[in-house]
């Protein structure tokens, strides 16, 4: 496949990419149309590993948006990987130039157990 241009650009969770191939899937099926091996490979990569739906994901990622020390690409990490601990957290954040203290760490492990409810 050739592309020529990008239209847009925008980060996704694991879980909306879920809903999205999802989607396409159902509707080439109903259309009577072949899923291609790598499509139904990538389907099934993001069914496996997504943890929750993806308006929760989105909803999480706009929750941990609102915080001081977070950059787009670290809550899409977040709520792609839903940490359950503070060392866990850490390691996502061990690339970054600072460090967060425990009740940081605290909040965004709130949000994130909040989210998996």
């Amino acid at each position: 496949m050739i592309i020529k241009e990008v239209l847009n650009e925008e980060l996704l969770t694991l879980a909306e990419v879920k809903d999205i191939l999802s989607g396409i899937a159902d509707e080439r099926r109903e259309h009577g149309l072949e899923v291609a091996y790598s499509f139904r490979k990538a389907l099934h990569h993001a069914e496996q590993f997504s943890k929750i739906s993806g308006e929760k994901s989105r909803e999480l990622v706009n929750k941990l948006l609102e915080l001081e020390k977070m950059r787009p690409v670290i809550a899409i990490r977040i709520a792609d990987i839903l940490p359950q601990s503070r060392d866990e957290l850490r390691s996502i954040y061990a690339k970054e130039k600072y460090t967060l203290s425990n009740e940081e760490l605290d909040k965004i492990l709130d949000y994130v157990f909040a989210a998996m409810e």
